[in-house]
């Protein structure tokens, strides 16, 4: 078509040279631009060549006559849509009904009305124009809808016809005569499960006037399904009855699966497909709401696997990742099958289990008969946990604390029932761990004092609130001091001195023995050094160490920077552990306590015969001394077995070349018999209780005083 610019061409075709003269006159007076042909085949050569903007086209013509030539234009590039106006001297109606038929847009008889030609053909034109923006409206809208997978229909309700555009059957999977134009056909493609929604919400739009729009599934030829949404209005005759149906219907499944994806993202956990905090909220706050109705008893269980982080530091994330998708699958195989358990559904299942996050999970027992049912369940729970995991060739055995919570006897809502099930969890690991605890009023208050803790703990180095006691080691023949043991303890500004029975097991949970072990070490070897400045030049000092510390690398390293800042010699440090933490990882404490020896620090067991020592392990760990416990002292002169057990220890170390020392001496009695058994050193209120370093220094110059030579101790 001509450009708004330019004149709009006109072709006249026509055999009669004074017709074309007459016409082009009129049409260029009218403002077109003019070309002429002579006859049928002329005027199809001009066309193709030209473009023209309209034809004006004579019937009867040699070689070609007007229908023959109209026919074949429409079959030209172009030409489809070319407006055709034919001159006809014919006025039959057969001449009028062929032209139409031919392609012809409207007609003139001759003779022609030559002023009205111009307004004729101008009207054409903008017919033309009009149809062609329509076309491709149409076009653009039919595009859009094929993008958006969205189709448009009418329903005649009282025929039960429906009017469907293309896209309804391209989202239906099937032709139109797949498909047929009843409105039943389309309900029977409708999947089983929401035809009921679907005739439900049809009929509240037919006659309660209620908006129809809703999303449901539908069934292709081939099985597979898509989800539509459909929306729709209906028209109402005079009396108020539904007359017909228009709505449109989009093709959502792709938008579905993203939005499934989303909210399974949002909603689940992803390593263990389990349902997650947010979503495990929402369905305990639901069955709240319907236990409150309907008078049930339901049960919270908080579950904790106990040491899990040991996992994830000594086999690495990926075995801890394993772990828990495991442990995830045996808490739903533990609960019965008559249980009916599932992932994320409340509505189909009397329990829920979610992953709150790290090692920590949520159970959710609803129908409980009697609150005291969730204990089966807790221990179903311990026993399937309890069984060995094999993950990828490393046999680990678990165990978990739970606490439980019943509603409505331990909190009315969601936000109650989780605080409190935590409660009872952590008061459940407390408590040797591998067990389960009913909440009750009181863990609430022991756990506030111990979150106020923690949070007096985080500030106590900073505040500098930490000081060391110090208990002397007492050589058992010449009662002369050889040594310090440092005690750590805490002068809480409220609650006065703690000792570490009261902090040190919460520093190790949250994190923070690591800097505190470190403050330890640094502050112990400063004072000695200044001991030793003061003329007591053979002083050592003893620390206990956490397993937690001797996970650390490079740990060797660390120390000997604290000795040198410190300035201390390394065998004036004796670093003391217990036995569990000499056989949590034997093989990887052998090397590091190896190390450890290299930089000249000394080595001893602590609480020796508590635990499960492997002699075997004794003899390739590099240790200077053993501590007997004094569990074993306090009986030692009242008990056979004790006095035989402290003699034994004391003879295989010997045979180890093992320095013995005796904790927990309270009277001469009980140091009479170690020094007949042969004990080296001793430790105890007998000689001293732990005191500050200004109340040890005295000690140390007394014991000077009394004595004209202080006995020098080698380290064995």
């Amino acid at each position: 078509m001509s450009t708004s610019d330019q004149k709009q061409l006109v072709l006249v075709v026509d055999d009669e040279a004074i017709m074309r003269l007459l016409a082009r006159t009129t049409l260029e007076q009218a403002g077109f631009a003019v070309e002429e042909a002579d006859d049928g085949q002329a005027g199809l050569a001009a066309f193709e060549r030209l473009q023209p903007d309209l034809v004006l086209l004579d019937v009867v013509m040699p070689i070609l006559d007007g229908f023959e030539a109209c026919e074949a234009l429409r079959k030209l590039d172009g030409g489809e849509h070319a407006p055709v106006l034919m001159m006809t001297g014919l006025d039959d109606s057969d001449s009028i009904n062929r032209a139409y038929q031919v392609g012809a847009t409207d007609f003139i008889t001759k003779p022609i009305a030559w002023p009205m030609l111009g307004h004729r053909v101008r009207y054409l034109l903008r017919a033309q124009r009009a149809l062609l923006d329509l076309k491709e409206s149409q076009a653009r809208l039919t595009n859009a809808q094929r993008i958006a997978q969205l189709g448009h229909w009418e329903w005649h309700v009282a025929t039960g016809q429906v009017q469907r555009s293309d896209e309804v059957y391209r989202i239906a999977g099937r032709t139109p005569e797949e498909l047929s134009a009843a409105h039943k056909s389309f309900l029977d493609i409708i999947h089983p499960d929401d035809r009921p929604t679907v005739d439900e919400a049809l009929y509240a739009a037919l006659y309660r006037q209620q908006p129809f729009n809703l999303q449901f599934r539908i069934v292709r030829l081939d099985g597979t399904i898509r989800t539509v949404h459909e929306q729709g209005e209906v028209h109402y005759d005079g009396a108020g009855n539904p007359v017909r149906m228009q709505g449109a219907t989009q093709d959502i499944t792709e938008r579905k699966h993203t939005e499934d994806q989303i909210r399974q993202l949002a909603l689940y956990d992803s390593l263990t497909g389990l349902p997650n905090r947010r979503l495990f909220k929402e369905q305990l706050s639901h069955a709240v709401a319907r236990a409150e109705r309907s008078g049930q008893v339901l049960a919270l269980l908080s579950l904790d696997l106990d040491r899990f982080k040991r996992i994830n530091d000594t086999l690495g994330h990926e075995v801890g990742d394993l772990l828990l998708k495991e442990a995830a699958n045996r808490l739903i195989k533990s609960l019965r099958q008559t249980d009916s358990a599932t992932r994320n559904d409340l509505n189909l299942a009397n329990h829920c289990i979610a992953r709150q996050g790290g090692d920590e999970f949520t159970l959710l027992l609803i129908d409980l008969v009697q609150a005291q049912d969730a204990a089966k369940v807790a221990r179903r729970i311990l026993e399937a946990l309890s069984q060995p995991f094999n993950l990828n060739d490393n046999e680990i055995v678990m165990s978990a604390s739970i606490g439980i919570a019943v509603y409505p006897l331990d909190g009315a809502d969601a936000d109650s029932l989780l605080r409190n099930a935590d409660a009872a969890m952590h008061y459940a690991k407390g408590q040797h761990k591998n067990n389960y605890q009913y909440y009750n009023g009181k863990m609430n208050t022991s756990a506030l004092q111990k979150m106020t803790l923690e949070s007096n703990l985080h500030r106590a180095l900073e505040r500098h609130e930490f000081g060391l006691y110090y208990q002397p080691k007492i050589d058992a023949t010449s009662g002369l001091i050889v040594g310090a043991e440092a005690l750590i303890r805490w002068h809480h500004p409220d609650l006065g001195v703690l000792s570490p029975t009261e902090f040190i097991p919460l520093a190790e949970e949250s994190g923070l023995i690591i800097p505190i072990g470190e403050w330890v070490i640094r502050s112990a070897c400063t004072q000695t050094r200044r001991w030793h400045e003061a003329g007591f030049t053979t002083m050592q000092v003893a620390v206990n160490m956490s397993s937690q510390s001797f996970e650390q690398e490079k740990l060797d390293k660390t120390i000997g920077q604290m000795l040198d800042e410190c300035g201390l010699d390394a065998r004036y440090l004796e670093l003391e552990m217990t036995e569990s933490t000499l056989m949590r990882e034997a093989e990887t404490m052998v090397n590091t306590l190896r190390r450890l020896k290299a930089t000249g620090i000394r080595l001893s067991i602590d609480d020796f015969g508590t635990g499960y020592s492997s002699l075997s392990y004794l003899k390739r760990f590099a240790l200077d001394a053993l501590k007997i416990d004094r569990s074993f002292v306090h009986d030692i002169t009242a008990s056979e077995d004790a006095a035989a057990i402290t003699s034994a220890i004391i003879a295989m170390a010997r045979s180890l070349k093992l320095t013995v020392i005796a904790e927990g001496v309270e009277t001469e009695s009980q140091a009479a018999l170690l020094r007949r058994q042969g004990c080296q050193f001793m430790q105890g209120y007998l000689f001293s209780r732990p005191v500050p370093a200004p109340e040890f220094t005295l000690l140390l110059q007394k014991d000077a005083i009394a004595t004209s030579s202080r006995r020098v101790f080698v380290p064995a």
